[in-house]
Parts: C-alpha cells; sequence; structure tokens
C-alpha cells in the first residue's frame, strides 16, 4: 500500500497515543501493542511533551524507538505504520 494510500486512511482515525509530559518514552510500549493489531496509529504530542522540540523531530525518534514507519505529521499529531 503506498503512503499516499495510507494517509488517506489515517484522515478518518482518532488519536489512540497521547504523548505528555513523561516523553515518548512512555508510550512505546503502548505504540507498540497498538500497532501489533491495527495498521495504522495516530499518536498526538502534547505541549507538555514538546518543550523545545518540534513534532516533526519527536515524531521521527518515536517511530525509531518503535521499529515503525512515520507516514505523516500533520500539526502536533503523528501517523504511524
Amino acid at each position: 500500500m503506498s503512503r499516499e494510500d495510507l494517509r488517506k486512511q489515517a484522515h478518518d482515525l482518532d488519536v489512540t497515543v497521547w504523548v505528555g509530559k513523561s516523553g515518548i518514552e512512555s508510550v512505546t510500549a503502548e505504540l507498540e501493542d497498538q500497532l501489533k493489531s491495527a495498521e495504522l496509529v495516530k499518536a498526538k504530542f502534547l505541549r507538555a511533551a514538546r518543550g523545545g522540540t518540534s513534532t516533526d523531530e519527536l515524531a521521527e525518534e518515536l517511530a525509531g524507538l518503535v521499529d515503525a514507519e512515520l507516514i505523516e505529521t500533520r500539526g502536533n499529531t503523528a501517523v504511524y505504520h
């Protein structure tokens, strides 16, 4: 499936992972579990998680930690495959 198809699928997804002040390390297990049962997972990066870092940087880092493909970031939300 192409990235474009995955982006279209992700459009109507609800956010199921929230990254807060505990940082991305606190949600890696949850994201891994959700990716096992769902093709796409949408995560939201709250202001407390971002600090001085951009959502794009955090999203890339989280993708690396869970060995997932980052499909897109939009605003403070990221989609993983």
